[in-house]
């Protein structure tokens, strides 16, 4: 697959349609009475982590502020024992939040995190809400959020 420059519109979109732990980190159950949809379990079925794309820092860095940082650790802990080889180690925890402390974090780490967020694909499986246990497939990249007429 040759993916278009991840800043450029359709890589944009492309973001939220391919199962990558960036789309996960913004995506929730919104099944009717769900007290806490988020962060989603994943159940790995088939994942795909021998893509490399080129780091393009300042894109990452303006996205950070905007991650759920513990959410995508989890993911990342829930995917590596599928993966090979195995995911680059992130940190426990990191204030990403702080965009000029963003800017002081070392290139092998924003590698790594662009790595994890960008490069790992979630091929087969499936999304599970951590309050109701309801399953979302996810086939062929693409996760189906659709709820069915009685959970909305």
């Amino acid at each position: 697959h040759n993916h278009p420059n991840p800043t450029s519109y359709y890589g944009l979109f492309n973001l939220h349609h391919n199962m990558r732990l960036l789309t996960h980190n913004f995506l929730k159950s919104n099944v009717k009475g769900t007290e806490n949809g988020y962060p989603l379990n994943i159940e790995v079925t088939t994942v795909r982590c021998d893509e490399s794309s080129p780091v393009d820092k300042e894109f990452l860095l303006n996205l950070l502020p905007k991650v759920n940082y513990a959410a995508l650790r989890s993911a990342v802990q829930q995917l590596n024992p599928h993966c090979d080889p195995p995911l680059p180690e992130i940190p426990e925890e990191l204030d990403v939040s702080d965009e000029d402390g963003n800017r002081n974090l070392d290139d092998a780490l924003i590698a790594n995190l662009h790595r994890v967020m960008f490069d790992i694909y979630l091929v087969e499986g499936w999304l599970v809400c951590p309050d109701t246990g309801r399953k979302f497939p996810v086939k062929d990249c693409i996760p189906n959020m659709i709820l069915h007429e009685d959970e909305i």
